[in-house]
């Protein structure tokens, strides 16, 4: 069987520089047994953002490969914060916000990008957990997607 760490690099995937704070608050916070992981947004590799308001300036696919860069912002934090992905025990909850037009209702769809990365990282079982999907107005930035998520991780 294959570690979260081995799984992610079959992926191929290029990371983000773990993106700095926006304000007054961390990124990402170890409190015992649980890592708490602040919004987070597009951020690429080059360290821009991925800006547009799905529905409007970018389709559903589009929207969900959005939610896929933020997935992989959190990872950057995650492996900044505790070091491996190995360390996670499990996804507990996942919060994700889409700036769409006001007609637009598939976003448990586009956070679905981020869902499946972490289910093909941690697995079906612990990869998954609680979610939920909603609608913004506006989110920092213009950008399309802002997740915050919770995680167990394994006992030391």
């Amino acid at each position: 069987m294959s570690t979260p760490e081995e799984r992610f690099a079959a992926l191929g995937l290029e990371l983000p520089p773990p993106p700095k704070p926006m304000g007054v608050y961390k990124p990402a916070l170890v409190e015992g047994v649980y890592l708490y992981v602040s919004g987070h947004g597009t951020m690429k590799p080059d360290g821009s953002m991925i800006t547009g308001r799905v529905g409007q300036d970018l389709d559903a696919e589009a929207g969900k490969m959005a939610a896929r860069q933020v997935g992989l912002s959190m990872i950057a934090s995650i492996k900044a914060t505790v070091g491996s992905l190995d360390r996670i025990h499990r996804v507990v909850k996942v919060l994700g916000m889409v700036w769409a037009i006001p007609e637009f209702d598939r976003h448990p769809f586009v956070i679905n990008g981020c869902s499946e990365l972490f289910a093909a990282i941690w697995g079906e079982e612990r990869g998954v957990g609680v979610r939920s999907a909603v609608g913004m107005g506006s989110l920092p930035g213009n950008i399309p997607v802002e997740i915050e998520a919770l995680f167990r991780l394994e006992d030391a």
